[in-house]
């Protein structure tokens, strides 16, 4: 029987090139999903039940596959949600408030084989600790990377990794949004091997 295709199901071109790091061929769907937290749900409940749902939006349309949904959730010191900015200004307050301290990255992650309907879900953190930024440090990286579809404010992928000064956690891929760490074993456990 030939592998199931791989479906990456997600709209976020950081999540598409992380994934193409592990040299699989894939398709790319986006999920039509209502991202709201349900009233009470913390970050690890939210993101978990996004990944999962992502997954299963897509499933209906891409047939006998693998579909990866993820979500990622930030949260300051003090456990306040931070969002995508959106704005120069929001990304100005954002990093303001970031400076000199932690913020812990929440990502879910899910591998549904829309075959069998076995689901595997994970959530994975990783902090993150911002140094201490001047006023001329936050406009001149925002001026430069325009960081306003990134949660944080933060492309650490790019100049973004100039802001912070220390990373804890298990898989630095999940600073991006999708952990793939975890997800490369996720496929083993379906029979996919990445060597």
């Amino acid at each position: 029987m030939p592998d199931p295709k791989i479906v990456l199901a997600s709209s976020s071109p950081y999540r598409k090139k992380l994934l193409e790091r592990l040299r699989l061929t894939f398709d790319v769907v986006a999920p039509d999903v209502d991202e709201s937290p349900n009233p009470g749900e913390g970050p690890e409940a939210l993101v978990k039940r996004l990944a999962v749902a992502k997954a299963g939006a897509v499933a209906a349309d891409v047939g006998n596959a693998l579909i990866i949904g993820a979500d990622q959730v930030a949260v300051n010191a003090t456990g306040a949600p931070i969002g995508k900015p959106n704005s120069h200004e929001h990304a100005v307050e954002q990093l303001r408030q970031a400076s000199a301290n932690w913020t812990t990255l929440h990502t879910g992650l899910a591998l549904l084989n829309s075959q069998s309907g076995h689901i595997q879900c994970d959530t994975v953190p990783i902090r993150v600790l911002f140094r201490e930024l001047t006023e001329s440090e936050i406009e001149n990286y925002l001026r430069a990377e325009q960081p306003y579809d990134c949660t944080g404010s933060v492309k650490v992928e790019g100049l973004g990794i100039a802001l912070l000064s220390r990373v804890e956690g298990d898989d630095p891929s999940v600073i991006i949004g999708l952990p793939l760490i975890r997800l490369v074993q996720m496929l083993k456990n379906e029979g996919i091997e990445i060597l």
